[in-house]
């Protein structure tokens, strides 16, 4: 099975959010949204992170959605250009982005964890290991987030434990 196939289809919303996931939404908004009533998991740190079922993660500055990460295995999948953002080769991906950004005028922003970020579309690629194989796996946030150098330094790292430097848990 491909990295597409069997799983949900969110669209991306540029600025806003993705699916059904509007940044600025509170936690009941987005348990509403997601249609479940609690998330699977409540984390600690410096911002609010829930994770939810279907690989899907969120993370809230001041109570208010501002980041979504989505697994690169079980998390819905996002279309860029016709291009599947989760679970592709994270080099082909990355290609794509630097191709798409070019093509249209995107800005570009290698994050410190040599992650490449489209700002005006709110994007980041990292790479998730599933089996010893890197995937893609795509976090969406709010614009000002990557205009931030705080924010854009304190973005979540996957498989980093939280320190004063990094405070999101893996």
């Amino acid at each position: 099975m491909s990295a597409s196939e069997g799983r949900e289809h969110w669209e991306l919303l540029p600025g806003a959010g993705v699916g059904p996931l509007r940044f600025g939404m509170g936690p009941v908004e987005v348990a509403d949204a997601l249609r479940v009533s609690d998330p699977q998991k409540l984390v600690g740190g410096l911002y609010g992170q829930e994770n939810f079922a279907d690989g899907v993660k969120v993370f809230y500055d001041a109570g208010k959605l501002a980041c979504v990460v989505l697994d690169a295995v079980t998390g819905p999948q996002v279309l860029l250009a016709g291009f599947a953002l989760a679970g592709g080769d994270p080099e082909q991906a990355h290609q794509f982005l630097l191709d798409y950004a070019a093509e249209h005028g995107s800005c570009l922003l290698y994050t410190l964890d040599g992650s490449l970020a489209l700002t005006d579309l709110g994007v980041l690629l990292r790479s998730q290991e599933v089996g010893g194989v890197g995937m893609s796996r795509p976090v969406f946030v709010k614009e000002d987030w990557l205009e931030s150098e705080y924010y854009r330094d304190r973005l979540p790292l996957e498989g980093v434990p939280a320190t004063a430097e990094s405070p999101w848990p893996s």
